[in-house]
């Protein structure tokens, strides 16, 4: 009796730790209320998505009818406060299972009197692939899940510190896409790469073009290795192949100077 009670206690007790793996987020932040998939497609209509990523990953990919309201922005409340006039639910999403932007940003609205506030936290990769004709993908809606670039095969592209060194020659092209804030005057490369923020996209189109056409490497690096993950789709819509990036960063390069 004792071992099938056992067994019981144990076969219920499975399913909440099989969420807490694939879902860390929701130990975590315990009074955000989530909604799963199916449950969004359903009320799709009848909610106001707002996506909390940076206007850079928003442009990228997003959920069709999403408003982007940036975590960080300065007046991210007032901004939510003004979606919640039509009385309907406010459902936050980021970039995934572990990106805990929707969450935090959940918990800030309600902290500041906000109800009826959810978190979609299987974020906006799973839902490309689940409904692609509500989602939009550099522009396109409804997109091609084909395009969407899986983490196995962005991780071929990324070159340890040593590695990424090792690739550079004279006729190598190396491009810094940190933002002028994160760069301030430190460039990796100097008198050897270009600078260029993924917000200047129209500089940025003509170099990866003249890149391209020139048929040189193209070495990437960007602060902390999440940035060049959002240029490759870039990259792959310009019919670009020959790249790399620095795994990590410029914040893993200095890391492997450390230790070495």
């Amino acid at each position: 009796m004792k071992l099938s009670l056992l067994l019981t206690v144990l076969s219920l007790l499975t399913p909440v730790y099989a969420q807490s793996e694939a879902f860390p987020g929701r130990t975590t932040y315990p009074h955000v209320k989530v909604i799963e998939t199916e449950q969004l497609k359903q009320q799709f209509d009848s909610v106001n998505i707002v996506d909390a990523r940076s206007a850079l990953e928003f442009d990228t990919l997003h959920i069709n009818t999403a408003k982007n309201i940036p975590l960080h922005s300065r007046h991210f409340i007032d901004q939510i406060k003004t979606l919640q006039s039509d009385d309907k639910p406010i459902v936050f999403y980021c970039n995934g299972h572990t990106c805990y932007k929707s969450y935090k940003a959940a918990r800030k609205a309600r902290e500041a009197g906000l109800s009826n506030i959810l978190a979609y936290d299987a974020g906006v990769f799973e839902w490309a692939h689940s409904n692609p004709d509500k989602a939009t993908l550099l522009g396109q809606t409804p997109l091609d899940p084909e395009k969407l670039i899986s983490k196995k095969t962005f991780k071929q592209y990324l070159l340890d510190p040593k590695a990424f060194n090792n690739k550079i020659t004279d006729k190598t092209l190396i491009l810094d896409i940190r933002e002028p804030i994160q760069r301030g005057l430190l460039e990796l490369f100097p008198y050897r790469q270009e600078s260029i923020s993924m917000g200047e996209t129209g500089k940025l189109r003509k170099f990866l073009e003249a890149a391209k056409k020139s048929g040189r490497q193209l070495l990437v690096y960007d602060e902390v290795g999440k940035q060049v993950r959002w240029l490759q789709y870039y990259l792959q819509d310009m019919g670009i192949k020959n790249y790399y990036f620095l795994k990590g960063g410029v914040e893993n390069f200095f890391k492997s100077l450390r230790n070495s």
